[in-house]
């Protein structure tokens, strides 16, 4: 038989940044914490979190481009090994990561965007009186499937704008949550390859906005305790009958994915 995998999953994303805000996590919220975040904040609550969310960037990626992911670290010192979930396709994943529960429970199981009606991440943090705000790509699914509840959505033309509205609402200081996602990589993966000199510019292009995104939080947070998180879906893969990107599979590099987390204190 082939070795158990006990690498936690994106679903522990949920329930770790629940505690780190002391909030309680949302009802279908059954992954463990992760320890090792919960670890690096010594044991206290932070007043606020930014979870940056770039499409598609993998482990694989990374481990084969190490030097343009190297200064996350300088705002995310803690990088934690995760896995997927089947099948590794945006929706699905983002709807696990923000629910803390399997594509079974929160009922996407493949590439649809419904508005989820079931308990989210948002809906917990909104119950516990926090301000969140969701800035994404307009029509991603980041900016469909978590609609319809009392909090803030700026649906922006594209990654660029994405970064600003961001690098705007951590200036002002005003939201103790906000979600954010990038969408370029991804974009051209599925049009190129995952390795084509246009995607490697998109994975720069990603950093750079969260160094960006990063610098205006230590200024607009620098009187709060803060998580910051480099939180990707899935990674992709080179589909041998077209040439072209994919991910859609129960493999290495689509499942395979780094979270890296830095903790802030005035």
């Amino acid at each position: 038989m082939p070795p158990i995998d006990t690498r936690p999953c994106i679903m522990s994303i949920t329930p770790t940044l629940s505690r780190l805000l002391g909030i309680a996590a949302p009802a279908l919220s059954d992954a463990p914490v992760l320890g090792e975040v919960l670890a690096a904040a010594g044991g206290r609550p932070v007043d606020k979190c930014l979870v940056f969310a770039p499409d598609a960037l993998g482990a694989d990626l990374w481990d084969s481009h190490a030097s343009d992911f190297a200064p996350v670290l300088a705002h995310a010192p803690l990088r934690v090994a995760l896995r997927s979930v089947v099948p590794p396709k945006t929706p699905v994943c983002f709807a696990s990561m923000f629910t803390g529960a399997p594509p079974a429970a929160h009922g996407i199981t493949h590439y649809v965007r419904p508005v989820l009606s079931c308990d989210t991440w948002f809906d917990a943090l909104l119950r516990a009186g926090k301000r969140v705000a969701i800035v994404a790509v307009r029509n991603s699914s980041m900016d469909l499937i978590f609609r319809n509840r009392p909090m803030d959505y700026f649906s922006e033309a594209y990654d660029g704008e994405v970064a600003q509205r961001t690098i705007d609402l951590v200036t002002r200081g005003e939201h103790d949550v906000v979600a954010v996602y990038q969408q370029e990589y991804d974009d051209l993966l599925h049009k190129t390859t995952p390795r084509s000199p246009e995607c490697l510019q998109a994975m720069r292009n990603h950093v750079q906005s969260f160094l960006k995104i990063a610098a205006a939080a230590a200024r607009g947070w620098r009187s709060f305790r803060y998580v910051l998180t480099f939180s990707p879906d899935h990674g992709a893969h080179a589909e041998p009958e077209t040439g072209r990107g994919d991910h859609s599979a129960d493999i290495h590099e689509d499942m395979d994915i780094y979270h890296c987390f830095g903790v802030w204190t005035p």
